[in-house]
This record gives structure tokens, sequence and C-alpha cells, in this order.
């Protein structure tokens, strides 16, 4: 797919050779080199290049995966891979949503997001429904200005209190439909099989390599 308010265009290749991660995130950078590898790609992250981190005005997913990449692309000269992914609770109206790191502060404490997600919970009442689904929207830039974006999403259940230490962010509390199991107690190749990155990814990849 070519970038929000272009016209559609041909899918563009990814050549082997150096892409930028545009995440400072860690974890988030190191599940997507995992989905990378053996893909020929010499990844490096914004974080390690000292690119700054660019705010998040768009009001989709898309938009924040899109001007992430878009930025570290510009700066960095090369082809640039931005994630933007969130939580999505049915009885919250959406949120967290786009503000999903937000949630856990300047410190980006997700205990306290969790937190903060399980109270509002409770507070909506006894019969509230804790359906909710992740969303991973990839944009993939060049420093010509060409992106590519896709989007994946898995749905599941809220559980508490979180369970397990693998993964990052919101995942020791969501348990995936067909699971019995949170993300935060599943190994990432088996979590990345079924995950809303993985999605993603998994459409990139039949795109664009």
């Amino acid at each position: 797919m070519s970038g929000e308010g272009e016209e559609p265009q041909a899918i563009r290749k990814l050549a082997p050779g150096k892409l930028v991660i545009a995440s400072h995130n860690a974890g988030k950078v190191r599940e997507i080199a995992a989905l990378l590898e053996g893909r020929g790609l010499d990844v490096v992250s914004a974080g390690a290049l000292d690119l700054p981190e660019p705010e998040e005005t768009g009001t989709t997913f898309v938009m924040n995966a899109e001007l992430k990449a878009r930025a570290a692309a510009d700066l960095s000269g090369l082809p640039a891979l931005a994630d933007d992914s969130g939580l999505c609770v049915d009885a919250l109206g959406g949120d967290p949503g786009i503000f999903s790191a937000r949630w856990g502060g300047d410190a980006k404490d997700f205990g306290h997001a969790m937190r903060l997600v399980e109270d509002k919970l409770q507070q909506a009442g006894p019969d509230a429904s804790r359906d909710a689904h992740f969303v991973c929207a990839l944009a993939l830039a060049w420093p010509d200005g060409h992106v590519e974006w896709f989007e994946g999403r898995v749905d599941g259940t809220l559980v508490w209190p979180p369970r397990g230490d693998k993964g990052h962010g919101y995942d020791p509390v969501f348990r995936p439909n067909g699971d019995d199991r949170t993300f935060g107690e599943i190994d990432e190749a088996e979590k990345n099989a079924i995950s809303h990155r993985g999605d993603a990814f998994r459409q990139m990849v039949a795109a664009v390599f």
C-alpha cells in the first residue's frame, strides 16, 4: 500500500542493506529484528543512531507509523521502518489506542498503564466487556519520500492480574483468542506467529521482498 493521501502505486521492493528501525523501544526493536532475520538486512535502531523521537501527532496508527518512518529516513538517508501499535479495549471506546505508550506517562511505565486500564474497566461496571485487540501499523519509508504501509490485528481478552514476564507493553494482561496464556507467557517466536505485529510483517514480507 502506498502512504495515506497518495495515489496507489506499485509496491516498491526493499533491497538488501542497511535499514533503520525507527524506534527507541529496545523490546520492540528486538522483536522487529527477529521478524526480519534472514532477509539480508543490516538492522540499526533510531536510538543507536541518536535520531530524535518525533512527536506523534497523527490520529491513526498508520499516520503515526508513517510520520516516524519518514522522519528517520529523512535524517538517516536510509530506508526506515516504523511501527505504531497499541491496545484497543472495547469497553473503553477503543482506548488507550494510539495513546497506549502515553498511558505509561513520561517514564513509559507499563505497570502503571496496565493498572490504569484495569481501573477504568472496573469503573465501567461488572458487566463491562473485557474484549480487546492489538493493532500494528508498519510504515516503510525511503529517503525520496516513498512510503508503503501495512496493518495487522489480533483479538483477545484482558486478564487481571498481569501474567508472565515475556514480551513488552501490555502483553502480560492480553490473552489472545484460542489460547489460555497471555502474550507475557508466550515465547517470542510463538507470539510472532499469531501477533498483530507478526500479521503486519507477513503482509510486508510478501509485498516488499
